[in-house]
């Protein structure tokens, strides 16, 4: 049995003078618009990922001192940067979590994390690479010294990963200032 057939002759009509008169709707379809082939093709020109394209050596070894926490300020830097990153005077901008990526796909997230600082006008990010083997953790600081923009990094405080992540200063550009 249907609802309509369960009301009364005499609740439809109370109904319908409890409503009065009642224009149906006009049922306008507008078909959507497909995306076209092109716009997609731009959108990928634009991807951090895609235009952030720099290369990071595995064969590069700076001297990075084993013992302590791990640590580096560029030459042109105060020393004193190194020191603000451990006591938490920067706090990230941007946070990259590297947990269960292979190195090769870190690279390249690191490379866009690096672009995407120039663009969100970022200073200061915190790279979570986790402890596990150890391979993320070793290779990382070795590939954060050949980058121009990074300045400094610091083993990060415990409250953004501790020994398993390290605060980043990057150096800004105008150019990608925001508009």
């Amino acid at each position: 049995m249907k609802f309509k057939d369960l009301l009364s002759e005499q609740d439809k009509q109370l109904f319908k003078s409890a409503i009065g008169k009642v224009k149906p709707l006009q049922q306008d379809k507008i078909a959507p618009v497909k995306a076209k082939p092109m716009a997609a093709a731009k959108k990928r020109q634009h991807d951090p990922k895609q235009v952030a394209q720099f290369h990071f050596s595995d064969q590069y070894e700076p001297f990075i001192n084993e013992h302590g926490p791990v640590k580096y300020v560029r030459e042109d830097v105060d020393s004193f940067e190194a020191k603000n990153l451990r006591r938490g005077h920067y706090h990230p901008d941007l946070i990259l979590d590297l947990h269960g990526l292979a190195q090769h796909q870190a690279k390249q997230e690191i490379a866009a994390l690096l672009y995407a600082c120039q663009k969100e006008h970022a200073q200061c990010v915190c790279i979570v690479h986790g402890i596990g083997s150890r391979v993320l953790k070793n290779k990382i600081p070795h590939w954060l010294v050949q980058h121009p923009d990074v300045m400094a990094f610091h083993q990060a405080p415990l409250e953004y990963g501790g020994d398993g992540a390290l605060l980043v200063l990057i150096e800004l550009h105008d150019k990608f200032m925001r508009k």
